[in-house]
């Protein structure tokens, strides 16, 4: 697109849309950013000053001094725009500065006289009348975000989202500290076709591997330590995999006491965890509305490596599962208009032994509850809901995390439920036991853990569409309109073994 020459508030509104349409940054679609600048301009047809500071701060990048840009303060001090709402400062200042902006990275430069945290009824909306002062590395709302210095890419990072499809009827953001967390996974740039499946660098020694792609472009997201109830291990040492074409390539933390993950080195070219013949199945994906499963299980042959879940109404078979053509006699109009935006859906990808990758082929987000994605930002288990964008491509699951953590959690349980019913009976002395109650109670959380919690780790879940957790009005997948589940068959097959090898009891209550 040309750039027109520099117009005035005298000229027509569409010419002046034209021409700052033609700055912003790409971080909206095309659509979302006419709609946001015809509004303020709109507004800003009466007091034709402003309109020319806007006009000039735009077109010279704040090369010029520019006066306050205004409009009307809302009640709740968001801007609706297509449907979506947010805070208008930072809508803007995404618009034509910072498409990757966080609504707390904001600070007003002094000379701006109705910035928004000012509180006066008109809000100034100048993106050059704002500075952005929250760079990575700096501790907020309990989270660390560690920024590996590279390209400047978008980066994978804590969010409180101020609008999203959600629209008009989203939740101003809560926050939780500890609690559920959306994390964001946008698109790489790259648009080249995804690395074969034992080629990955991955697979590589870390010296290697950190040299063979580009340079990390995705920050750290560290969870503050302490507070999570988590009873899972507390140490980590990152499995890093790089992708050298560019995509999603993830750093997960640097070591620290407060972790959730347990130590392991990775080894080049591991053989494969289990000797046993895969599964002729390798995942089943369950369709869900709200709480109901709607349909039957599709199941996806192992010699079928890539599975397409959309919202079309075509037959499903093969490698393709059709969510338009399943019907549902509560379906309700909510559910039914979320149906409509599935669109093309995602793709599913097995890779080696029983990897899972994820690409998100639709035009609106997926979120995706993720215990290896969990790990690679920090995260306790279960203890986030990521954002996987349209275009993004991202690793979801690894069998082999899946398969020590699988180990690990047996074998505590098995260890604890053992220990525990020598304290009951006395047989671990100790200072503070009394007839070995004290130590019973301390052993009760690791002794909890059963059958179904080791299960959990083979599963994944994913809406589509709609969120959820304290950013979104619902708390639980099961409170979203249109949702899959898939039950990973090579994971479920090597937890198998393990509980053959190391059976542990369902969890009992103490007496």
């Amino acid at each position: 697109m040309s750039i027109p020459s520099t117009p005035t508030s005298n000229d027509a509104c569409l010419s002046i849309v034209h021409s700052l349409m033609c700055h912003r940054q790409g971080g909206e679609s095309e659509t979302f950013a006419k709609r946001a600048i015809e509004s303020l301009v709109k507004k800003l047809k009466e007091k034709k000053d402003e309109l020319d500071s806007l006009i000039t701060a735009i077109t010279t990048n704040g090369a010029h001094p520019s006066k306050c840009v205004t409009i009307q303060r809302t009640l709740d001090g968001r801007l609706q725009v297509a449907g979506r709402k947010g805070f208008p400062h930072v809508i803007y200042a995404r618009l034509w500065r910072w498409p990757d902006l966080h609504k707390n990275e904001l600070k007003h430069v002094k000379y701006c006289q109705f910035a928004f945290d000012l509180k006066c009824d008109n809000v100034c909306v100048n993106p050059y009348h704002y500075e952005r002062v929250v760079s990575p590395g700096i501790d907020l709302s309990s989270l660390t975000i560690g920024q590996h210095v590279g390209s400047g890419a978008s980066s994978t990072r804590i969010v409180k989202d101020e609008y999203d499809f959600d629209g008009p009827h989203s939740h101003p953001s809560i926050d939780t500290g500890h609690g559920l967390q959306t994390i964001q996974h946008p698109p790489s740039s790259s648009r080249a076709p995804p690395p074969e499946p034992f080629s990955s660098p991955s697979l590589l020694p870390p010296s290697e591997a950190s040299t063979s792609g580009a340079a990390p472009a995705f920050p750290t997201i560290v969870a503050a330590s302490g507070g999570s109830g988590s009873t899972w291990p507390q140490s980590f040492t990152p499995n890093i995999p790089h992708h050298p074409n560019g995509h999603l390539q993830h750093h997960p933390p640097m070591p620290h006491p407060g972790h959730y993950w347990p130590v392991h080195n990775e080894l080049a070219f591991q053989p494969p965890i289990s000797n046993h013949p895969a599964p002729d199945y390798w995942c089943s994906i369950a369709y869900f509305e709200m709480d109901v499963q709607v349909g039957e299980t599709f199941k996806v042959q192992s010699s079928c490596h890539i599975v397409t879940v959309d919202g079309y109404v075509d037959p499903s078979g093969g490698d393709r599962f059709c969510l338009g053509q399943l019907s549902n006699v509560h379906r309700t109009e909510a559910i039914e208009r979320a149906r409509l935006h599935i669109g093309k859906g995602v793709q599913l990808e097995c890779k080696g032994e029983g990897d899972v990758w994820v690409r998100c082929l639709s035009d609106h987000a997926v979120f995706v509850q993720s215990y290896y994605l969990d790990r690679e930002a920090g995260r306790a288990p279960g203890d986030a809901v990521h954002k996987i964008y349209p275009s993004a491509y991202i690793k979801v699951f690894d069998l082999r995390q899946c398969h020590r953590q699988m180990q690990q959690q047996a074998a505590t349980a098995q260890a604890a439920a053992a220990a525990q019913a020598a304290a009951v009976a006395g047989n671990i002395p100790g200072p503070g036991s009394v007839g070995g109650i004290a130590p019973a109670i301390s052993l009760s959380a690791a002794a909890g853990i059963g059958v179904d919690d080791l299960r959990r780790l083979c599963i994944l879940r994913m809406s589509f569409v709609k969120g959820w957790g304290p950013d979104y009005p619902r708390q639980s997948i099961k409170e979203t309109p249109c949702w899959i589940e898939i039950h990973l068959h090579r994971a479920l097959q090597l937890l198998d073994e393990v509980l053959h090898t190391m059976p542990i009891a369902d969890p009992q209550p103490l007496d």
